[in-house]
């Protein structure tokens, strides 16, 4: 195997681009190929109106000798000292007769040293040509470098002055992007943010966010299942775990002092067979508590009886040297349409809490009108966690658990639906709704 084998590759860092910044280099591009445009637009215009000046003055001249022409049969001299007629092509200035020739349809040429020329073949005459040399007239083409000068100076204040509102639209529209960016940037699991969508605008940035705050509330609510699940193991798993220590225990004592008779053996492994079921049980339903999709479980129609006096004779450890009585009343002897592993937790939490922290009384269980209610006779709910007590590492001073108890049943009962009320004054009396 090569010595560098387990080198881990480095990635390369990612190139970093500013929303503000491409929003003030493209605003400026714009701006420059707008400008770009309407100079020439506007450059454009001024020869043209130039040309149309000249050419209006041109036929106006024109109309006038072709009048004189039919009144009297003779052309006149032009009226404008710089227009003149020409009779034939041959007779025409020698800078652009040739340029005439060539092209006979175009008006406009350009001659030595400067001059320029509009040409207007007159109406009804073949071979008669009025010429105006018009170089002294001429405004924008003498002047065509300074007003492209002055394009090019309006153009770049245009680009400066754009530059300046793109810098600050691009700062107010990426701000909001930039919050959101650090906001969830190098976040760790435990802190992440639940609610803060409302900060950002109602438009695509809040889109973003109500989208990245919905996701970020589903990674908070795996973490918080996987943190309960850990937690809810450890607890429900414990009784399980000292049943069949204990069984192990008894059968290695008897083991010791003379061989174990069959109905022991076989009672010690009933009781660690009854301890393995009920923990592959408890193992089931946490992992229903802890999946992302809260799906229905498979429901049965369940004798409540008999479960009932199971998790009595389970947790029964708990009321030893007490003078506590259990009362179970006739109306358990009902049937529940519910899952089992999730209706055996429930019992083994709220009988086992009934058990520790009653030193002296009764603990009744009955069923009322689909409500299943065990009471007891205990100090009740301390006053200062009353508020509090269905929520995870809450518990009394007398406790000697976790604090984890009346937390899973109130998710046991969020996931099936079922009422849970719990009232405390002198004793405790929980109901759940199990119909």
């Amino acid at each position: 195997m090569p010595a560098n084998s387990n080198t881990i590759p480095k990635t390369k860092p990612v190139k970093f681009h500013s929303v503000g910044r491409r929003i003030v280099a493209q605003f400026c591009i714009f701006t420059l190929v707008m400008s770009a445009i309407y100079g020439l637009l506007c450059f454009a215009l001024l020869y043209s109106l130039e040309d149309d000046f000249i050419e209006r003055e041109l036929q106006q001249e024109a109309d006038y000798l072709t009048g004189v022409y039919h009144k009297t049969q003779q052309w006149p001299a032009p009226g404008n000292a710089h227009m003149a007629l020409y009779f034939s092509k041959e007779s025409l200035p020698d800078d652009m007769r040739q340029q005439f020739i060539d092209k006979p349809r175009q008006k406009e040429f350009y001659g030595t040293q400067g001059r320029h020329y509009h040409l207007l073949n007159l109406p009804e005459q073949q071979n008669v040509y009025l010429v105006a040399q018009v170089s002294e007239m001429l405004l924008v083409r003498p002047s065509r470098d300074g007003v492209l000068m002055l394009l090019f100076i309006s153009g770049g204040f245009l680009m400066l002055v754009a530059c300046m509102i793109a810098w600050m639209l691009g700062r107010k529209t990426a701000k909001p992007l930039k919050q959101l960016a650090d906001l969830v940037d190098g976040v760790a699991p435990e802190n992440i943010p639940e609610i803060f969508a409302h900060q950002f605008p109602n438009n695509e940035i809040g889109i973003l966010a109500r989208t990245l705050e919905h996701t970020m509330g589903r990674i908070n609510q795996a973490l918080e299942r996987e943190k309960c699940f850990t937690r809810d193991v450890s607890h429900e798993l414990r009784t399980p775990v000292a049943i069949i220590k204990n069984a192990l225990e008894v059968y290695q004592v008897g083991h010791k002092g003379s061989r174990a008779s069959a109905e022991g053996v076989n009672s010690i492994f009933n009781r660690i067979n009854e301890a393995s079921m009920q923990m592959e049980q408890t193992v089931t339903t946490l992992l229903a508590l802890a999946r992302e999709e809260q799906t229905a479980v498979a429901k049965e129609s369940l004798a409540l009886l008999p479960m009932i006096e199971q998790s009595i004779i389970d947790h029964s450890h708990l009321l030893e040297g007490k003078p506590v009585d259990v009362h179970l009343d006739d109306s358990c002897n009902t049937q529940v349409f519910a899952q089992q592993g999730m209706l055996k937790v429930l019992l083994d939490n709220l009988l086992s809490n009934a058990f520790q922290y009653t030193d002296s009384g009764e603990v009744s269980v009955s069923v009322i009108d689909g409500q299943l209610t065990i009471a007891d006779t205990g100090p009740g709910i301390e006053q200062g966690i009353s508020a509090s007590v269905l929520e995870p590492n809450v518990k009394g001073s007398q406790s000697t658990g976790y604090g984890f108890g009346l937390s899973i049943v109130k998710r046991l009962c969020e996931h099936q639906g079922w009422l849970l009320k719990v009232v405390s004054g002198k004793g405790t009396r929980i109901s759940v709704s199990v119909d």
